[in-house]
């Protein structure tokens, strides 16, 4: 590098510690802008001057006595304070660094002192630890928050699995109270009510389902899924549609399957999906005209959608569909929680697919679109 380039020159002079090169016999020969800065003196007052005279008299005693021997004998020293005097007369505490040059044959042809104001180093040494403080205090925050995470998480699992027991157990006294009955049915009235019974704990099961994937994705566990794409899918779908055919007695469901590929997907989540739009669909469409399922699978993507005659969807309503607890405009008695289209829309997301909308006076129809392994 060439030092006498501008540039390095002006680096060197504005430093921000000082530079202070001295003769061999003691004597200051250069001195860089940073240093006459915290001096108060000119270049003209230092140089030629012998470097003692700059010393606090405790400070020349130290130097004469203590470093320059060392320096002598060991050709540099690291760190040594030294007290030298301002312009005015007051003491400037310093840090210091010392090197000497000599040539082939030893002689000493210069010294070199980079200094640093003591009050620079000793606040740079309470930054320092201050930051080690506050480093150690972030670590802290961060290893209590993982704990206090860990303790949600085992406190969330607990909670949906105390809470997925309580809500199942009863229901399943009921279904099975169901089924011992239907043995023994004897009139056309009991075989009615039997089949009611079915029918809402078909419905309560699915509200729970719902209830417990809305507790998981709301606690921090989302939805999970168990992908599997050697079964085949068509069984499920068609198992659900039957479900709430039976559940609906009266509404026409239409159903059209094209599955000849394989789904990479989780079946009962799929299956659950649909339950939450057809359940949707018989709720809202209308009475009189059949609801359409309809499931196929192209090169690349499995598609399938739900329709239903029926009112238009309002602008409005189209916005907040997928959130939780939105109900639309339906009977009292088919209200439920206002969380399948939202449990829909999440199950969907977690195949790294789509659920959308449209809404028309001809239909209203739902389409879930995935890709055919969703693990891509």
């Amino acid at each position: 590098m060439d030092v006498s380039r501008p540039d390095f020159q002006d680096l060197v002079e504005n430093a921000p510690c000082g530079y202070i090169t001295l003769q061999a016999n003691g004597r200051v020969d250069q001195v860089n802008r940073t240093f006459l800065d915290w001096s108060g003196r000119s270049a003209e007052q230092m140089v030629g001057k012998r470097f003692s005279d700059f010393l606090t008299m405790p400070g020349r005693i130290y130097y004469e006595t203590h470093i320059a021997p060392l320096l002598r004998m060991q050709g540099s020293f690291q760190e040594f304070a030294i007290d030298m005097l301002a312009a005015d007369d007051t003491p400037l505490q310093m840090i210091a660094n010392a090197n000497e040059r000599r040539d082939a044959d030893g002689k000493l042809l210069l010294i070199r002192l980079a200094l640093i104001k003591a009050t620079d180093r000793r606040r740079y040494e309470q930054e320092l630890l201050a930051a080690r403080e506050l480093a150690k205090a972030a670590e802290k925050a961060i290893e209590e928050r993982l704990q206090r995470e860990n303790q949600a998480s085992e406190l969330r699992e607990q909670f949906i699995a105390v809470l997925g027991h309580d809500l199942r157990n009863p229901l399943a006294s009921i279904s099975a109270g169901a089924r011992i009955l239907d043995r023994t049915v004897q009139s056309e009235k009991e075989r009615r009510i039997i089949a009611m019974m079915q029918t809402t704990v078909m419905r309560m099961s699915a509200l729970i389902d719902d209830v417990l994937d809305f507790a998981r994705g709301r606690l921090g566990g989302g939805i999970s899924l168990d992908r599997n794409a050697t079964e085949p899918l068509e069984r499920t779908l068609a198992q659900v549609v039957d479900e709430l055919r039976l559940a609906t007695p009266g509404r026409v469901i239409e159903a059209e399957f094209d599955i000849d590929r394989p789904v990479n997907c989780d079946r009962t989540r799929i299956g659950q999906l649909l339950s939450n739009l057809l359940g949707n669909a018989l709720t809202h469409g209308s009475a009189n005209k059949p609801v359409v399922v309809h499931a196929e699978t192209t090169a690349t993507k499995f598609e399938l959608w739900v329709s239903n005659a029926g009112d238009v969807i309002p602008p409005d309503a189209m916005d907040k569909l997928f959130e939780p607890f939105f109900r639309g405009k339906a009977r009292a008695s088919r209200q439920g929680l206002g969380l399948g289209l939202y449990i829909a829309s999440q199950i969907a997301e977690a195949h790294k697919g789509t659920l959308s909308v449209t809404s028309t006076p001809e239909e209203t129809r739902f389409t879930f679109s995935m890709p055919l392994d969703a693990s891509e």
